[in-house]
């Protein structure tokens, strides 16, 4: 069977940051403990103006620049995130008009929590194999939303991913889809209902029968699957909550710190959820080499794990250097930005 590939990605983040240190000392907490427990010393935060949609615009734009095709030659656009800026209104269909695609083009929102973007490349990675599709757009794109004084105020952050899949005999195609495959449960660790303006979670419930639960077993049954030993992986991308859980992963696993060190962006970004391990894929390919392998395998809650084995047909892109400079923000500028409100309300 014909397999796909990457031929181009593409990310965006917001220039603007705020530190843990300034939402620490806001809630009058430790921020000490706090940077040492989570593994995160600063986090991405949505300018004025910036949302999903524009994020995902961006992301996407340079993923087509990369893969050197026509936008008119991509018929699918699927964009995964928690924070679709209309409750009805197609983030994907508003990507595909603003960046003039195919008119006839397969276009979907996609939601499970984190793991949104991965599934949609999962989508267009079978629509390509299937010969529906020539080139399809897969996004994640994210502004995390986390109640004021809750631990995910120091971690939800902001931003996008988009990797523009084709057949692997393109000519500019850069690292293949080798395997794919899913783990999924019904384990209720984090919601938020239909007219709740900020999530809720279950605490340490997150992690065991959540979160390591699912990544363990989509990590090991993509490397069964492949018949491939974790020492014949040069790359591995794991979602990023935070630094500690991929951390507690790896060591299970034995990934080393070579293995981990250019898809691992958690600490001065935070979890940009639908972008998250995205992201990460999106830093790897600027590194890896021809022939190189990597593992990505992400995580959404509810709860469900995706897993991707890709091998590089060439080495590495660079992108374009971001020559914005970051600005940290108050937390009483991050307030009134409306994701959060201040101790004293």
């Amino acid at each position: 069977m014909n397999k796909s590939a990457i031929i181009g990605f593409g990310m965006y983040l917001p220039s603007d940051r705020i530190r843990t240190a300034d939402i620490a000392a806001e809630w009058q907490q430790d921020a000490h403990a706090i940077e040492s427990g989570l593994g995160v010393q600063e986090k991405t935060v949505p300018g004025e103006g910036e949302d999903t949609f524009t994020m995902a615009y961006e992301a996407a734009k340079q993923a087509i620049e990369i893969a050197g095709v026509k936008p008119s030659q991509i018929s699918a656009s699927f964009v995964g995130s928690e924070s679709h800026p209309y409750a009805v209104k197609p983030t994907s269909g508003m990507v595909a008009d603003a960046l003039d695609l195919d008119p006839f083009c397969h276009c979907a929102d996609l939601e499970f929590a984190c793991k949104a973007g991965t599934a949609g490349m999962q989508i267009v990675d079978s629509m390509v194999r299937a010969g529906q599709i020539r080139y399809g757009l897969a996004i994640g794109s994210d502004t995390a939303q986390a109640a004021p004084g809750d631990v995910l105020e120091y971690t939800a952050a902001a931003g996008a991913a988009a990797f523009v899949i084709g057949p692997e005999r393109s000519k500019n195609a850069l690292c293949r889809i080798d395997y794919t495959l899913s783990f999924t449960t019904d384990t209720p660790d984090f919601w938020r209902g239909a007219h709740d303006k900020y999530p809720s979670h279950a605490g340490r419930f997150t992690g065991e029968p959540a979160y390591f639960r699912h990544v363990r077993e989509a990590t090991k049954g993509i490397l069964d699957t492949a018949e491939c030993d974790v020492k014949d992986v040069n790359h591995v991308i794991l979602h990023m909550p935070n630094a500690k859980f991929p951390s507690k992963i790896a060591k299970e696993f034995r990934f080393t710190k070579e293995q981990m060190k250019h898809g691992f962006i958690v600490p001065h970004i935070g979890n940009t959820y639908s972008a998250c391990s995205p992201l990460g894929l999106a830093h790897v390919l600027q590194k890896a080499k021809e022939g190189e392998t990597i593992l990505l395998v992400s995580y959404g809650s509810g709860a469900g794990s995706d897993a991707f084995l890709f091998t590089m047909l060439r080495d590495g892109v660079l992108l374009p250097t971001d020559t914005r400079t970051p600005r940290y923000l108050t937390y009483g500028q991050y307030s009134l930005r409306g994701h959060a409100v201040t101790a004293q309300a």
